[in-house]
């Protein structure tokens, strides 16, 4: 009778520790951004570019394999970003990740007036990225709102 117990041990040992291993990664947390850049001006359409900053709370290294994200700027869908990029994030460090925002320039234009003369605007992004380790891949969900000083007239 004990024979038939010991698998059924290891065997629950096993599983035990694989799924306290495998657990999800917890959230990034956004730092703040730099080098924020006009790439390309134009009438319709217009490439802004910028060096955003995340911290990797987790105790592991992650792979970001892609990024596909709508940029809200008080409530108004001003651009997207759409990039298959290969970023290693270390483990419990800052790191920087590129952006390239196609901007829509009509909604931007038409909704900007107010923005020029506020102090603080609401900047929502909203789609996914695609994180992973050792090339096994899961995608994540992204839905982040924060509030930035800007300022033409301080």
């Amino acid at each position: 009778m004990k024979q038939k117990r010991y698998p059924l041990l290891l065997l629950s040992l096993f599983l035990f520790i694989f799924m306290s291993s495998c657990r999800e990664p917890r959230d990034l947390e956004y730092r703040g951004f730099n080098n924020l850049r006009l790439d390309k001006l134009g009438f319709d359409a217009s490439k802004l570019m910028v060096d955003l900053q995340y911290y990797n709370p987790n105790n592991f290294s992650l792979d970001l394999n892609r990024a596909d994200l709508d940029v809200f700027i008080d409530s108004t869908l001003v651009g997207h970003s759409a990039q298959n990029v290969q970023i290693n994030i270390p483990k419990r460090d800052v790191f920087t990740l590129p952006v390239v925002i196609d901007l829509d320039m009509k909604n931007l234009l038409k909704n900007s007036i107010l923005t020029l003369f506020s102090k603080e605007v609401q900047v929502r992004l909203v789609g996914k990225v695609k994180l992973g380790k050792a090339g096994v891949y899961k995608n994540f969900k992204v839905d982040y709102t924060t509030r930035q000083n800007f300022s033409l007239f301080r």
